[in-house]
């Protein structure tokens, strides 16, 4: 299925092609930005994560960056690895699903008070259908939260994510949310002279 228009299917190739449930095998207990970039993305998701909501963390590990005094009526999170997912204190449940092979979740319509995605969607080989599956998960008006830094795990990132950087990438994310139908679709940028940037972008269904 084409991703967006205009675009090759080879735009969503990885120089490692291997399975990247093999990738993923080994827990990595570690944070993949740092501490201000972490406050941003906490900061953005207390700002728009409506409180004692439903939350999907999709391509989520053993920490959300939820902010810790505030209260979810739950938190289901999606990720590659079991070992992070279940030592993640904010998760209500778990799954683990390799969304480049299926990009349906097992998840039921209009579930979903608000999702978020932090620093993994430059992996993502089927984007649009995922950014798709998660509006439909969402009840009417919710916002879906996408954070990215420059870092990335080269051998697993698109060929289209790595031929661009910073506000490009964040561009290339928005035509994504809105290719699956999102609208009110905004960025945010945060570039500090000492860390890791940060780019945000948020669109509601």
């Amino acid at each position: 299925m084409e991703q967006l228009p205009g675009l090759p299917n080879a735009a969503f190739d990885k120089a490692d092609p291997s399975p990247d449930a093999e990738f993923y095998a080994y827990p990595r207990f570690v944070t993949h930005i740092d501490d201000g970039a972490v406050a941003t993305v906490t900061r953005v998701y207390r700002e728009r994560l409506p409180p004692d909501g439903a939350v999907l963390d999709l391509m989520s590990s053993w920490v959300s960056h939820l902010s810790e005094d505030i209260a979810y009526a739950s938190v289901i999170g999606h990720g590659m690895n079991e070992e992070e997912l279940a030592a993640n204190p904010r998760l209500s449940r778990w799954f683990v699903q390799d969304l480049n092979i299926e990009p349906s979740l097992p998840l039921d319509d209009g579930r979903f008070d608000g999702a978020c995605a932090c620093v993994s969607v430059q992996y993502l080989q089927r984007p649009v259908e995922v950014f798709r599956e998660v509006g439909r998960v969402l009840r009417p008006g919710a916002p879906f939260v996408v954070s990215f830094s420059n870092r990335c795990f080269p051998t697993k990132a698109v060929a289209v994510w790595q031929s661009l950087s910073g506000l490009d990438q964040q561009r290339l994310v928005a035509a994504y949310m809105r290719a699956a139908g999102f609208t009110n679709v905004v960025g945010q940028a945060s570039a500090p002279r000492q860390g890791d940037p940060l780019w945000i972008v948020i669109g509601t269904v």
